[in-house]
């Protein structure tokens, strides 16, 4: 029994080990600006004991590049309702699927209530270019109704490749626990083995959830959407004036006065400046120079 304890002790603490490690790891929360990661909850997945990992070392090189990406748009349409409609079944076409989507209504500056909408939506990452092409193509005038278009990428090749092999080790602690609750014979012996195999265990499936975040997050780009209506962001018009026109076209002067004026500084201070005094003292003291020389000389002809 002395002996097994024994043996018990030194693979707990190797097993203990790891499991911090892998702890310290499920603690971090996986989530994005806009929550996508509990919306990823009810995504239709592989079920957790499908996915099979390599227990042999990976070397970095042989890595596949795991990359999330995802786009941010803003957009104004003539009916936003019916382009959240168009949207949502262009994703279902390409594979992908709705997340989530709101419909609600602003108040113009005429005071009439009109409908805005936001849509998110998740496409295969692949067809992420050829989806904003198509989402645009919505607008009547790309200059004016695209308001705002961004594309972010996160690299977390580095994030799975440690998850991995955290998941490995587990993996293997695991099944050293099961050979010696095999062997083992006594009750306490096997309690405390069966313990230290149940947190093993959940460590794993953490793990693995992770893993499968990151995966899935990779396949399925996220795109959300943001749909006004035209007449929402119409400019104020009166008598064919429209003010809001003029204080834009003024406050954009304004930045482009100061900004010269600030490009003028710069330019300045760290061109002119320098060959200024380069050249600047050597002919102060040369002027210098030739003055006390005239002086003198006018000196000595008295």
């Amino acid at each position: 029994m002395k002996k097994n304890l024994f043996v018990i002790s030194l693979v707990l603490f190797a097993v203990l080990a790891s499991a911090c490690s892998a702890k310290a790891a499920s603690s971090e929360a996986i989530y994005d600006e806009r929550g996508f990661s509990e919306e990823m909850m009810a995504m239709e997945a592989p079920a957790i004991n499908e996915v099979s990992y390599d227990s042999g070392a990976v070397p970095a090189y042989d890595v596949e590049r795991v990359v999330i990406k995802n786009a941010d748009l803003s957009l104004v349409v003539l009916d936003p309702v019916a382009a959240l409609e168009t949207i949502s079944q262009m994703a279902d076409e390409k594979g992908g699927f709705v997340v989530s989507s709101n419909v609600y209504k602003v108040t113009s500056a005429s005071g009439e209530e009109l409908p805005a909408a936001t849509v998110t939506i998740r496409v295969p990452a692949e067809q992420l270019e050829e989806t904003l092409v198509e989402i645009k193509a919505l607008v009547e005038d790309a200059d004016v109704d695209i308001l705002s278009e961004s594309i972010s990428g996160q690299d977390v090749t580095s994030e799975v490749t440690d998850l991995e092999s955290r998941l490995r080790n587990l993996q293997q602690a695991e099944e050293q626990l099961l050979e010696i609750m095999d062997n083992a014979t006594d009750t306490e012996d096997v309690m405390a083995v069966f313990q230290e195999l149940t947190a093993i265990r959940e460590d794993i499936e953490v793990l693995q959830g992770q893993l499968q975040y990151y995966q899935e997050s990779a396949k399925l780009s996220a795109i959300y959407i943001n749909l006004q209506a035209k007449e929402a962001v119409a400019p104020i018009t009166i008598g064919g004036w429209r003010p809001s026109l003029t204080l834009q076209r003024a406050a954009q002067a304004l930045v482009d006065g100061l900004k010269f004026l600030a490009n003028a500084l710069i330019w300045i201070v760290i061109f002119v400046a320098p060959i200024a005094l380069v050249i600047g003292v050597p002919v102060y003291f040369i002027v210098k120079a030739s003055k006390k020389h005239r002086l003198s000389k006018k000196k000595v002809e008295k």
